[in-house]
């Protein structure tokens, strides 16, 4: 049965595929935390058109969307 991270269980141990999750939430954590910064920025203080701030939101929103998709992918619970 293949559990663990990358279906390499017979050679990762589970402490190390929780460590590896580990590191890997930080980074999504601190990769949302940049496009909060970065990107909702631009969206709420810019003096653009709004038809610009709409571009950029949902361009953000889209990036939103994918790091909430392979932070869903990493942390389910795996049957």
């Amino acid at each position: 049965m293949a559990t663990g991270l990358f279906f390499a269980s017979t050679i990762w141990t589970n402490r190390e595929v929780q460590n590896i999750r580990v590191l890997l939430g930080v980074l999504l954590l601190a990769l949302f935390l940049l496009v909060t910064f970065f990107g909702l920025g631009p969206v709420l203080f810019a003096d653009g058109s709004m038809t610009e701030r709409m571009i950029t939101l949902g361009i953000v929103i889209i990036i939103y969307l994918a790091i909430a998709s392979v932070a869903f992918r990493i942390f389910r619970k795996k049957e």
